[in-house]
């Protein structure tokens, strides 16, 4: 009868034309529901099972879902087709709650109930997403339809009858209580009755939390029920229930833990309860809980020693939990620093775990954040109370670095060629974790640290001890690179000893080779204030360079040398040259390595006379020259494509870094010989003879290749470089690039040719005698990307955005640009209004041209005939045509025609908004009205120009006053 009554209901209030109904929506039958629950769980055809789950969709939000709903949980159904309706009216009530009227509501509640008592015994995923149904009502309608729900619930449950037994009553009530605070957490609830419902749901902590004790103190309690509670637990804490207040049940939840059945959620439990950020206010109750995770110190050690991960994780994870939120509560317990003291050894303990990570053991990570806290706890208090805990806690720390890196060492060789890639790479990640604690344990610890690390390496490369293991050796190196990369060591003293040991290193491994390649690279600015230092490290790097299994971390190291060293290096640039080419020519390295080799080399080359550089040049690269005339000869095929590629991407990090114009400028802060002080001598740059010899080839690839995007890219990637680097000294070059670019860009037009006709404009526009070159190549390229665009611009988009930041740079760099009578200003306006105002590139392009009208004739003729089209494309976008994401941008481009035409806006605004229902049909002419005047108003505040868009937008969109506006 109940149900008759409900679907009636609700039949009534869908043909009274409250919700729209669609032709398909007759389809949304009981039987055509089966039938697609049944197409999509059994059709072998992935198409089919694709429309079914289409099709279905759109029966769950449909009108006749409170019809076909309630038949499908009937009992004869399979538990599949009883789960759908279940799905279809949590669905109506979570998302189209506003659609059911409000005297529906206590039958609706009533069977959902009934519902919950049928399935009790029944399906458990159908029970719990009826659960989930009558959670989302009750959230609906607390507190004020539904005042006291959780007491209803609780009462409904215990009563005798239906058939149903006690026990599975229990449970479909724990379940139902164990949804409700999970469904707020989803809930889609206005943000002003969320907090209405939260606090709500805070008040029934009353009802709920004396069932729970009671059935978990129960002796008679089955496991299933006892777990119930524990995971209902877990629930209700996430809303901040006071600590204080679930403090007799998270102690049950520690008696629970022996319980292997109850172990992971009672684990769950406490850790959810004592990591709540409110729950360090409730300091009485952590200081209990402390001897409680002590006691669990047995089990711990038990559970290492029997290899039981599981559980140590678990034990492992509450006492983490508690240390890591409380520590600063904690230790304000000045009284209890014992107790405190005796949880951080354990968490010590935790770290130390045996066995190699993720292999042998899990846990040891978790601890890594927890000594972070502690230390940054420690370092807030007054320095009186700072320098107490630290004579506590500096031990402790030094106990840590020991255990740490023991953690961080390798296994055996015949272990670790065991291991699978996936371990290798999550090991890799710890260390890194690992590196990053003992940075950060440095800033407690300081020299001493370095000096402990450094005597501990000392016993062992000289002997003094029993042979270690290159393990150990390994990991004493690592700590001091991981402190070494990120600190200034500069002012050690134990550097120097270290760079004299680590000659006298056996490197027999190639993880230690690793280590020691990455640990001279950590100290490359050391070496550059200690420069004779270098001739004990810098051979082992070289040959190191011709090992591939070293390739990153020798590249990397004499990187990082010829950067930081360059002006000490002429000594030794022959031999670096020399070996490096060497490793080049063998192609040792991988693609990445090479670019990055030819970087160091650039740097070294920096650093020397312009006629050693030109010599070096020669040699350097005359082999790639040689091969790449013998490519451009070939017919173009993949094989050679890669190597052209390869050649080019090689000169282009070459020319990255050769900069000589830095030698005067650093001159005064170098011990370097007095080549430094020299002014640079006359003629043209190295790097720019080279490309004038080189010139001419370049066209021929160019010609064979122009088609290929990435050929292109390249080759414009050396110019782009080299002008990035040289500046002005690329002067000579800028004629008979912009002639080959402008031929380049006619033939086949491409993005990265534009990008580095900007980086031209950018740099040589201003000037005088580049004008003339530059002028001419912007306006060819201009007028092809105008016709281009004639022919359909969005087959282009990285043309198109490309085009647009060139423009912005024109204008921001040199306006006169825009003179030309040869420039159609109007077609690059009105094709970047039309077809990119979506793009905050071409809104960026409207800021810089708008203020320009008063001084560049041509721009000012274009925004007085046609502004009024681009204002109205932008009142169209922030009526609901573009993203919300990019009103910003359109404010930026309001602000700015307020600011240099305003007179020109106020008449176009008027003329814009009165056309009725633009730029929405939700605004009225009063709003209007409103934004008019707002606007007009703001000529100096940027920020409030932005939020009067943002409210407009919103209004436009029917948006005002939601949900949705509330985190926009």
């Amino acid at each position: 009868m109940v149900i008759s009554q409900l679907t009636a209901g609700w039949a009534n209030m869908e043909t009274s034309g409250r919700i729209a109904t669609t032709p398909d929506a007759l389809d949304f039958t009981v039987d055509n529901v089966e039938k697609a629950l049944h197409q999509l769980y059994y059709d072998p055809n992935i198409e089919n099972k694709n429309l079914a789950q289409k099709w279905l969709m759109q029966a769950q939000v449909s009108p006749q879902a409170w019809q076909f709903s309630w038949a499908l949980l009937s009992p004869d159904k399979v538990p599949e087709i009883q789960y759908f309706g279940a799905s279809a009216l949590h669905t109506k009530i979570s998302r189209y709650w506003s659609d059911i009227p409000s005297d529906q509501y206590e039958t609706l509640k009533t069977q959902l109930f009934s519902q919950i008592a049928c399935f009790s015994s029944g399906s458990k995923m159908v029970l719990t997403r009826l659960c989930v149904a009558l959670a989302s009502l009750a959230l609906n309608t607390m507190p004020e339809a539904w005042p006291g729900a959780v007491p209803e619930m609780v009462r409904v449950f215990q009563e005798e009858g239906g058939g149903v037994d006690g026990r599975a009553r229990c449970l479909a009530l724990l379940e139902l209580l164990t949804v409700l605070p999970e469904e707020f957490q989803t809930s889609r609830l206005p943000q002003y009755r969320k907090g209405q419902v939260r606090g709500a749901l805070g008040r029934e902590w009353g009802s709920v939390c004396p069932l729970l004790q009671q059935l978990l103190r129960r002796g008679d309690s089955p496991g299933a029920v006892k777990a119930r509670v524990l995971r209902c637990l877990s629930s209700w804490v996430l809303l901040d229930v006071p600590l204080s207040e679930s403090e007799g049940l998270v102690e049950d939840c520690f008696t629970a833990l022996p319980d292997p059945e109850l172990f992971d959620t009672a684990v769950e439990a406490i850790v959810n309860a004592i990591s709540q950020p409110d729950s360090q206010r409730y300091v009485n109750t952590l200081l209990k809980l402390v001897p409680q995770v002590l006691s669990l110190q047995d089990q711990l050690r038990e559970a290492v020693q029997s290899g039981d991960m599981e559980t140590s994780h678990g034990i492992c994870r509450i006492a983490v939990a508690l240390g890591e939120n409380h520590s600063r509560a904690l230790l304000e317990q000045v009284e209890h620093w014992q107790g405190f003291l005796a949880l951080v050894n354990m968490i010590m303990f935790c770290t130390g775990i045996p066995g190699h990570y993720p292999v042998n053991e899990t846990t040891s990570s978790l601890t890594l954040t927890f000594w972070y806290t502690l230390q940054d706890d420690i370092m807030s208090f007054d320095s009186e109370r700072q320098a107490v805990y630290l004579q506590v806690y500096r031990p402790v720390y030094f106990q840590l670095v020991d255990v740490l890196l023991h953690k961080a060492q390798f296994p055996s060789d015949q272990e670790y060629a065991t291991w699978s890639s996936d371990e290798k790479e999550q090991f890799r990640i710890y260390r890194v974790d690992i590196s990053d604690t003992l940075m950060y344990v440095y800033e407690m610890l300081g020299a001493e640290l370095l000096s402990n690390l450094y005597e501990k390496l000392g016993r062992i490369l000289t002997n003094t001890e029993p042979a270690s293991s290159w393990q150990h050796t390994e990991a004493l190196l690592y700590g001091f690179q991981s402190i070494a990369e990120t600190i200034d060591v500069n002012y050690s003293d134990v550097i120097p000893g270290l760079i004299g040991l680590i000659p006298r290193i056996n490197i027999n491994n190639v993880q230690l080779a690793d280590t020691v390649m990455f640990t001279i690279g950590a100290l490359a600015e050391w070496l550059a204030d200690h420069p004779v230092m270098l001739s004990s490290v810098l051979p082992l790097v070289l040959q190191a360079l011709g090992n591939p299994d070293l390739s990153v971390s020798s590249v990397s190291t004499l990187k990082k040398i010829c950067r930081e060293c360059k002006y000490d290096l002429p000594p030794y640039a022959s031999n670096i040259v020399a070996v490096s080419q060497e490793v080049l020519i063998k192609q040792i390295h991988k693609t990445s390595q090479c670019m990055w080799l030819m970087q160091a080399l650039g740097f070294l080359l920096s650093a020397l006379p312009v006629e050693e550089i030109l010599r070096n040049l020669h040699s350097l690269i005359t082999p790639y020259i040689q091969q790449l005339e013998k490519l451009a000869d070939e017919t173009p095929n993949p094989s050679n494509k890669l190597a052209i590629i390869h050649i080019l991407g090689l000169l282009s990090n070459l020319f990255t870094t050769l900069d000589i114009s830095k030698q005067e400028d650093e001159s005064g802060e170098s011990t370097a010989p007095p080549i430094k002080t020299a002014p640079p001598p006359p003629g043209p740059n190295p790097v720019v003879v080279v490309l004038q010899q080189v010139f001419a080839l370049i066209q021929t690839v160019l010609s064979k290749w122009l088609n290929d995007s990435q050929v292109v890219e390249a080759v414009c990637a050396i110019f782009e470089k080299s002008v990035k680097t040289l500046l002005h000294d690329f002067a000579p070059m800028v004629s008979q690039l912009s002639e080959m670019l402008g031929q380049m860009y006619s033939t086949i037009p491409q993005a990265s040719a534009l990008d580095l006709t900007r980086q031209m404009v950018h740099i040589f526009a201003s000037e005088t005698e580049h004008f003339p070159p530059i002028k001419a190549l912007f306006e060819l390229v201009t007028s092809v990307t105008l016709s281009i665009f004639q022919q359909g611009p969005r087959d282009h988009p990285d043309i198109v955005d490309s085009f647009m930041q060139l423009q912005a740079q024109a204008l921001k760099r040199k306006p006169d640009l825009f003179l030309s009578e040869s420039l159609d200003v109007k077609a690059v306006f009105h094709c970047g209004k039309c077809l990119t105002l979506c793009t905050q590139t071409y809104t960026t392009n409207c800021t810089e041209l708008l203020p320009h009208c008063s001084d560049v004739p041509p721009l000012a003729r274009v925004v007085q005939e046609d502004g009024k089209l681009l204002l109205q494309a932008v009142i169209e976008a922030i009526g609901g045509g573009s993203s919300r994401g990019l009103m910003d941008q359109f404010a930026e481009v309001l602000f700015s025609l307020n600011k240099h035409c305003f007179s020109l806006l106020t008449m176009w605004l008027k003329e814009v908004l009165q056309s009725p229902g633009f730029p929405s049909t939700r605004v009225t002419s009063e709003q209007k009205d409103t934004f008019t005047q707002q606007i007009l108003r703001e000529r100096v505040n940027k920020r409030r120009v932005k939020d009067i868009v943002k409210e407009f937008t919103l209004v436009c969109r029917g948006l005002h006053g939601t949900e949705y506006a509330a985190d926009y």
